[in-house]
């Protein structure tokens, strides 16, 4: 039985090919995978732009950090000595220590003034440092569905339009590979962003610890040396 099945099977899916799947599919299904080439690609240059900027906070940050660090006071900071530089370390420091003069009183700074001027400073950032990361999510979580939707339409179109006398695998199978072309791009798509977007997400987590860190490090520099 197994042996004349496969005998049965062989002269229809002989010489079968992708194009060959992408032909048969119907409009539908056509329809699908071009929109999932094009999530494809834009979600490739997502992921790029994401991971480029990163890269360039962190190194911007680090250079900076040193920089203030080197700062023999706080006092001492001066945006026209960090001109051009504009890391979120230093943004984040300009805005504490305008904070901290404006907020200041008989020489004494206000510190709740400059622990919310850093809390918004730091709110912001991160939400750059998450910038389009919803975007390769909704990518990754839709594009099975979309694969879906068009294995399942191209099926329904397969069967729906066979005639009174019944199917056979001839007129089934085209229908068929085309349809399940569909679900095989948007696993081809799915597959290699989640594995990426699982580790942009967790190099974004990173630099916003770092600058958390950075931001309860400076208001307690900026507090210990306006209280002695």
């Amino acid at each position: 039985m197994g042996m004349m099945a496969s005998e049965y099977f062989s002269p229809v899916l002989a010489g079968a090919g992708v194009i060959d799947y992408f032909i048969d599919s119907n409009f539908a299904g056509k329809l699908v995978i071009f929109v999932l080439v094009f999530l494809n690609c834009w979600a490739i240059a997502i992921m790029l732009s994401k991971f480029f900027d990163l890269k360039k906070i962190r190194q911007a940050n680090a250079r900076d950090e040193k920089r203030i660090n080197q700062l023999r006071s706080m006092a001492d900071y001066d945006d026209a000595n960090f001109a051009g530089q504009g890391s979120p370390y230093l943004q984040v420091c300009s805005r504490a220590m305008a904070a901290a003069r404006v907020g200041a009183r008989d020489g004494k700074v206000r510190m709740n003034y400059v622990e919310n001027a850093i809390s918004r400073a730091v709110t912001e950032f991160e939400d750059r440092y998450e910038k389009n990361m919803y975007w390769l999510a909704t990518i990754v979580s839709g594009a099975p569905f979309l694969g879906l939707l068009g294995t399942v339409w191209g099926v329904m179109d397969a069967f729906g339009t066979m005639d009174a006398g019944g199917a056979t695998i001839e007129h089934l199978a085209p229908g068929v590979s085309g349809a399940l072309l569909t679900t095989v791009t948007a696993l081809c798509v799915a597959i290699p962003i989640v594995f990426i977007y699982n580790g942009l997400s967790g190099f974004t987590r990173a630099e916003m610890t770092k600058l958390e860190n950075f931001a309860s490090n400076l208001a307690d520099r900026i507090e210990l040396e306006t209280s002695s």
